[in-house]
């Protein structure tokens, strides 16, 4: 089973890619949106939250867990992984493809004040982005739009535009989505900043995810069941959450509450 948490919706940016290359899979997705926004929390409540969601992923059954939140994975994936035996994937800045692609040699981040402040992205920024100038923008406000399905052009475009404006101006070429949540925000912003290509790392951290799946089943061919499963979990509201999934997903979706 693969399991993945975020603090809200954003992860299913991931889970969207994991349905592409493994339908056949079961999955358990967990969404922290009462606690939600994780950006500008301290690091040591990201941590209990994670090492509180990750065991209770593992007690119903997760062979592999995706911190599917940029914040989250820059907070507290070492942590989880000195914790718990089972592999735990995260979500790493995709500041090596931009930088390598860029033709301006200028790019765009656009993520939380968290990830910002993680040294995973420092040693990122610093191994990958010699020679290319490194706008970063917080994603301000566009989180909660997310989570309040407002992701359309008319309800975004403001917020949006505030964020990605003053890359486009100096000349970005690249705007990498440091944020989960942020793909759902794509289309709105490829319209404000049409002359920049968009990355999104979900797809690979999907592949990667799969990969790892895969090499620690001691049966790889072993026949799986043709349809996989999908439970949700969430600790607040989970009217938007079961919505977007069921775009994603078109089997049956079970659902549980959390709420503390």
């Amino acid at each position: 089973m693969i399991a993945l948490f975020d603090s809200g919706v954003g992860g299913l940016s991931v889970f969207k890619e994991l349905v592409k290359i493994a339908p056949d899979e079961d999955y358990i997705y967990y969404s922290d949106n009462a606690n939600c926004p994780y950006g500008e929390k301290p690091v040591g409540e990201i941590r209990e939250r994670a090492l509180r969601i990750s065991g209770l992923l593992i007690g119903k059954g997760a062979d592999i867990v995706v911190v599917a939140c940029n914040t989250a994975t820059a907070a507290a994936i070492d942590f989880l992984r000195k914790k718990f035996t089972i592999p735990f994937i995260g979500m790493e800045p995709a500041i090596k493809p931009a930088a390598l692609e860029s033709e301006s040699k200028v790019i765009g981040v656009l993520a939380t004040a968290g990830t910002f402040k993680g040294e995973l992205y420092k040693n990122t920024s610093v191994k990958y982005a010699k020679g290319v100038t490194v706008i970063e923008r917080v994603g301000k406000g566009l989180v909660e739009l997310v989570e309040n399905g407002r992701t359309g052009y008319d309800e975004a475009a403001a917020a949006v535009k505030e964020c990605v404006g003053p890359m486009t101006e100096m000349g970005a070429d690249r705007i990498v989505l440091g944020c989960t949540h942020y793909p759902f925000l794509e289309e709105v912003i490829k319209k404000c900043a049409p002359n920049a290509k968009i990355i999104n790392p979900a797809p690979a951290v999907a592949k990667h995810t799969l990969e790892v799946l895969q090499a620690g089943r001691r049966d790889k061919n072993a026949e799986r069941r043709k349809t996989g499963s999908l439970t949700l979990i969430s600790s607040g509201d989970n009217s938007v959450l079961i919505r977007m999934a069921k775009a994603i997903w078109d089997g049956p979706v079970h659902v549980e509450s959390d709420i503390q």
